[in-house]
């Protein structure tokens, strides 16, 4: 478990990373969200042990990374722009990275290279940036670390090569118990792959929960009511976080669980009902716009 507390972190004048506190669970797939300038790569660096924390504490398994080779043996971080030595080829990288992880599976690098069409002789000066960010996947899977750390992962990759990582990533996690962090400015990008998702917002974490957990308490409901007083009767009790209407059909997402929802709604007298299921996108909106943030605007530009 990778355990974050009080990080801070400022260059010059610029407050980069302030106060954050996140837990990540083992085998789970944590996708850390905001835009550019939020603080995520930076939070990545220091969780890496790159960065040095001006405060806070990052450790993994209750090991302290920074300098600390015992902790950084679990850890392979995959930055932005990812960095090769120059004038080299897979293979070489492949006996630079085998020399440092003691677990790298050489069998494994090679045949996802045949599989993702790399070639192994060719200079990776020569590669596409997504031919880059493949490769350099395929080393932080292969090195077969605990976490691998990874900024912007599919940035640059075109749909089929995102859906062949994210199988990449949910075959090691069940044979091997892989845990991925993935930082993007991208919620859509995250949404069939992540298991917990923080929001970073001007360096501070702005909402940091499981999914599932939000999937189970917001609810949306299309309906008609018969009156206003039915309304009000099927609407008790429950936080109601965001209301629509068009003509007599209304849309509500409220905070409750889907049988409380269809218990009262059945209890109720209408025209029809239906709870509806909600995008990641859209539960993002309605947990932000409660705390007074638009995430369209942070998020989704």
């Amino acid at each position: 478990m990778i355990e974050i507390h009080s990080l801070t972190k400022t260059f010059e004048k610029i407050k980069a990373v302030d106060e954050v506190s996140v837990t990540i669970r083992d085998n789970t797939v944590f996708g850390l969200i905001g835009t550019n300038g939020a603080g995520k790569s930076t939070v990545l660096r220091m969780i890496s042990g790159v960065l040095k924390p001006d405060s806070g504490t990052v450790t993994v398994d209750n090991i302290p990374v920074y300098d600390n080779v015992e902790a950084k043996k679990k850890l392979f971080f995959i930055a932005d722009e990812p960095y090769f030595f120059a004038n080299v080829n897979a293979k070489a990288m492949e006996r630079y990275y085998s020399g440092i992880y003691e677990n790298f599976n050489k069998a494994e690098f090679y045949k996802y290279l045949e599989s993702f069409n790399l070639d192994k002789n060719r200079k990776i000066g020569t590669f596409s940036k997504g031919m880059k960010k493949q490769l350099a996947l395929l080393l932080g899977i292969c090195a077969h670390t605990q976490y691998i750390l990874c900024d912007e992962t599919f940035d640059g990759l075109d749909p089929v090569m995102r859906q062949g990582i994210k199988s990449l990533f949910a075959k090691e996690m069940e044979e091997r118990g892989l845990t991925p962090v993935i930082a993007s400015h991208n919620l859509r990008e995250l949404e069939d792959i992540c298991d917990h998702v923080g929001l970073l917002h001007k360096g501070g974490v702005l909402l940091s929960k499981d999914l599932e957990d939000m999937k189970c308490n917001i609810q949306k409901v299309q309906c008609v009511f018969t009156t206003v007083e039915e309304e009000l009767k099927a609407l008790s009790g429950m936080e109601v976080l965001k209301k629509e209407q068009r003509g007599s059909l209304r849309t509500f997402t409220v905070r409750s669980t889907r049988e409380e929802v269809a218990a009262k709604f059945a209890a109720a007298d209408t025209v029809f009902y239906e709870v509806l299921p909600l995008s990641l996108e859209e539960i993002f909106i309605s947990e932000t716009e409660v705390v007074g943030y638009d995430i369209k605007k942070l998020i989704l530009g």
